[in-house]
């Protein structure tokens, strides 16, 4: 298991297209991930999971992964959520 916090850095936060985003990005990995916000943990590649946690602008987050490319996985997707997704 492979585990890293980030602050979402874009203003609108993980709404409609950035959230489409981070899911296509966590698809790409074969690694179970999740994404947790203050105590509530949802499936990384779920659309409807992610925008159920509404994560905010300056909000922290955790990603979980755990296969054989976790550390990849969070990784990558740490450095999606630091670019602010091209917004």
């Amino acid at each position: 298991m492979f585990v890293k916090d980030v602050t979402v850095e874009n203003q609108v936060g993980l709404h409609a297209r950035p959230a489409t985003f981070f899911i296509q990005k966590a698809n790409e990995f074969k690694s179970s991930i999740w994404v947790e916000k203050e105590e509530r943990r949802v499936n990384a590649k779920s659309l409807l999971g992610v925008l159920s946690l509404g994560i905010m602008g300056g909000t922290d987050i955790r990603i979980i992964a755990d296969g054989s490319d976790e550390e990849a996985a969070v990784d990558g997707l740490v450095a999606l959520v630091k670019s602010g997704f091209n917004e």
